[in-house]
């Protein structure tokens, strides 16, 4: 039966390897990388309207201490209150423009009595990989103006380092497991010139990216993947397949045998070269025949000459 190949352990483990893959692209490969184009494509939305829209109060975009979320970060926010510079946080290990910088944090206590964290800006380290002296914030109350911002993870804990309690990550979860304060969720970016801004930090560019097109090479990938499954599948089918019953598949010849082979090639060969030799001779002679009888009568010849000069 052309299909008991199927069950022979390599082509059991090729299916498997083939199939596994495939399924690894259509369900995970394949939609992280589409995932990650519409988060790029939310945030470019956002960014854009936020660029075209004047900034509003914080309690109207985020109503009810709601968390800024894909639809809502970036949005231009209005908030009143003071800084509290004795909980200031610096964040470390940060990048702007591909180079280091820390970005420096202060909570604010608005109006309504709820504490907001906002991120004044990065200052450049130093030659001694600290940074340098930055102003304080202002003393009493403000009004700013902010982008808000998702909260990130928190990562490491916190390390007093100096004057300075220095945190791994940004958002209002960092905060408050370094302060012991309770902040609103989610982190506000100040603008340029604005009360308490450091060099405020720059917005991302408006692209795409290649997130789309990577998910589309994964999902051809698996494609691929099934569709040479099939065909080598189709191909073991016909009779002469790599992978064909045994039993149907000519067995292969060993050195001796070959040697034996040629060694009777040759035999045949000398036989046959031969054969038709003697058969262009005429009368049919052996050419080894016709050749004694020749030189017997050569010497016949020179025997009566001998005879006949004695004679004489």
């Amino acid at each position: 039966m052309r299909l008991r190949f199927l069950l022979q352990p390599s082509w059991l483990a090729l299916t498997v390897a083939v199939f596994a893959f495939a399924a690894a692209c259509f369900t995970l490969l394949a939609p992280w990388q589409l995932g990650r184009h519409d988060e790029r494509q939310a945030t470019n939305d956002a960014l854009q309207a936020s660029l075209e829209a004047p900034p509003r109060p914080l309690a109207e975009v985020l109503p009810g201490g709601a968390a800024p979320d894909s639809r809502t970060q970036w949005s231009r926010v209005t908030i009143t209150g003071e800084y509290l510079p004795e909980h200031e946080l610096v964040a470390r290990l940060r990048t702007v423009n591909g180079q280091p910088a820390y970005e420096i944090l202060v909570p604010l206590r608005t109006d309504d009595g709820e504490l907001v964290l906002i991120d004044r800006g990065y200052v450049e380290p130093g030659d001694d990989a600290q940074f340098a002296k930055f102003p304080p914030v202002p003393e009493g109350r403000v009004t700013v103006q902010a982008r808000a911002r998702i909260d990130e993870p928190p990562t490491r804990p916190a390390e007093p380092r100096g004057e300075q309690l220095h945190v791994y990550g940004v958002g209002s979860t960092v905060a408050e497991r370094a302060t012991g304060l309770d902040f609103r969720p989610g982190y506000f970016q100040l603008e340029r010139n604005q009360p308490g801004a450091l060099e405020p930090l720059p917005l991302p560019q408006l692209e795409s990216g290649p997130f789309l097109s990577y998910g589309m090479q994964w999902i051809a990938f698996g494609v691929m993947a099934l569709v040479g499954w099939g065909y080598f599948t189709w191909r073991e089918l016909k009779p002469g397949g790599a992978l064909h019953e045994a039993g149907q598949r000519p067995r292969r010849k060993t050195v001796a045998e070959m040697l034996a082979e040629d060694d009777e090639d040759t035999g045949e060969r000398e036989t046959t070269e031969a054969r038709e030799g003697a058969e262009a001779a005429p009368g049919g002679e052996q050419p080894a025949t016709r050749g004694h009888r020749a030189s017997s009568s050569e010497a016949g010849a020179s025997g009566a000459d001998t005879t006949n000069a004695t004679s004489r």
